[in-house]
């Protein structure tokens, strides 16, 4: 029997794993792929990595809030990081306008590059700089603290409607809300503590991952391994076990049970519910009223080698200001209204970049005709002609529009493959392929604040579908669902002891 049982192996599983391991509590992890590490798995053609979630990490320099998270986890010092541009980590661009309008690491370096662009507006940006940082400090674990002033009231400050406030000048507003794929921004509904809680880590600092998210994986297993955590892939869990009430087991679709005291799912929470049963009707209808996130299509470029300079920044490129917040209800026609393109490089220093990767928005009604096809590596399936023609159809559209920001880019490539949110489904677990968990509404700001400990007194919840998504805010709530098990303070007073001793 196990002390603790964990269902998934996100990133939020996996670190949670480590937590409760290093209480010296036996720990199992089941994962249904071949691939631990949810979004922070990679895949490999042509002899080039290509990452399908991890693109950049905000909050890694020294003493920053994922840095000292990390370092607790025993995974830092094993990262092979690269700081990227301080002076334009993102930048964002617009059909028609030749700027490029950067967004600089370090608050005042931030202003000082908008400034240029937008001279009139400095009050604008001094206010938008301090609200972030003002309501990023209302989060306790935010900032490794087990308390704090937590102001309910900036759940419902609207993002769109906050920028408004500040400004009448359109491309201002869309420049600042211009990395919006961060949390797939919709006007009417996206908190403004998203965005500010998305956004200011990478204003703090921003990194590459080099060779892919990946890495982080592999890092927190040789972590789980020193504390002897047992991990078993090709495990699909299928059903919860309970005995005379209690919660006593899982079992899996090979047909094995196994038995523990705790559990801690890191599936989606619908998925979650549905096997469980034994939740009050309520809170089951509440839940079936989340709404997922839009999914996305990437293309994954190879380059050829010497064609494409590497650039140390990610780039946001919108059709119009509109764009920013309109993309995701593009029509048939109109598809893609924007996106965002990041490069990869074989070797740290190299001159120019081995990949690329270009993401877009994609909703799931568009391959809904083949939504009962699973394929992944574990369990291959052909969805047929018209699927393959239906993704020829959308590369090819896709590359039309990169074409024009990046002239020539299509002669410097070697091979291109995709994922569609059938991929991201079927590989991640989410539902309808989600990117990031559930719409999160500033106009019904306590639908998505779902506890960690669920209705079930052994059963805890973990990962982006319940907590805040990213690398950042999945580990912030592993050790939020672990606080709950081990108790808060002495959670995080372990973890400030710890990362003081090592500094």
């Amino acid at each position: 029997m196990y002390d603790v049982i964990i269902i998934g192996s996100g990133l939020g599983g996996l670190a949670s794993a480590v937590i409760l391991a290093k209480e010296g509590l036996k720990v199992l992890v089941l994962e249904k792929n071949n691939q631990l590490g949810g979004n922070l798995q990679t895949f490999s053609r042509n002899k080039t990595i290509l990452d399908t979630g991890v693109h950049y990490i905000g909050g890694l320099a020294e003493g920053q809030n994922l840095y000292r998270y990390f370092k607790y986890l025993g995974i830092y010092d094993g990262l092979e990081l690269s700081r990227m541009d301080e002076d334009g980590f993102d930048v964002i661009s617009f059909d028609g306008d030749p700027h490029e309008y950067p967004h600089a690491q370090g608050y005042a370096n931030f202003m000082a590059r908008l400034l240029r662009y937008f001279p009139e507006e400095e009050e604008a940006l001094q206010k938008y700089c301090a609200r972030l940082q003002e309501v990023c400090r209302l989060f306790p674990l935010y900032n490794l603290e087990a308390e704090g002033n937590y102001d309910t009231g900036i759940l419902s400050l609207n993002t769109r409607d906050y920028l408004d406030s500040l400004t009448a000048n359109e491309k201002l507003k869309a420049v600042l809300a211009g990395s919006s794929y961060l949390y797939a921004g919709i006007a009417e509904k996206t908190p403004f503590y998203v965005h500010a809680l998305s956004v200011n880590s990478y204003i703090e600092s921003a990194w590459r991952v080099i060779k892919g998210g990946s890495q982080i994986t592999r890092q927190i297993v040789r972590e789980l391994r020193k504390y002897r955590v047992t991990l078993l892939k090709h495990r699909e869990v299928t059903e919860f076990v309970f005995r005379e009430g209690e919660m006593t087991g899982v079992r899996t679709r090979t047909g094995e049970e196994f038995t523990g005291k705790q559990f801690i799912s890191n599936i989606d929470l619908k998925a979650t519910l549905a096997m469980a049963g034994h939740f009050r009707k309520s809170f089951t209808n509440r839940v079936a009223l989340l709404e997922p996130v839009v999914a996305a299509f990437s293309l994954y470029a190879v380059l050829k080698p010497g064609c494409i300079r590497y650039e140390n920044r990610n780039f946001y490129h919108l059709r119009n200001e509109a764009s920013v917040w309109s993309a995701q209800f593009y029509t048939d026609e109109t598809w893609p209204q924007s996106y965002m393109a990041s490069m990869g490089l074989k070797n740290p220093g190299d001159t120019y970049a081995e990949s690329m990767t270009f993401m877009t928005y994609m909703r799931f009604e568009d391959v809904k005709p083949w939504a009962d096809t699973v394929n992944t590596v574990a369990g291959k399936a052909d969805r047929g002609a018209d699927y393959e023609a239906f993704k020829q159809d959308r590369t090819e559209r896709f590359l039309k529009e990169i074409e024009k920001k990046f002239p020539g880019i299509c002669n410097c490539i070697e091979a291109v493959y995709t994922s569609t949110p059938l991929s991201y489904r079927d590989y991640i677990g989410g539902e309808e392929g989600n990117m990031y968990g559930y719409v999160r509404d500033s106009n019904r700001p306590m639908l998505n604040f779902i506890s960690p400990k669920s209705q079930i007194s052994n059963l805890y919840f973990t990962g982006q579908s319940v907590n805040m998504h990213g690398i950042l805010g999945v580990t912030i709530g592993a050790v939020a669902t672990c606080s709950e098990i081990l108790g808060k303070k002495y959670l995080l007073d372990k973890i400030n002891r710890e990362i003081k001793t090592d500094i």
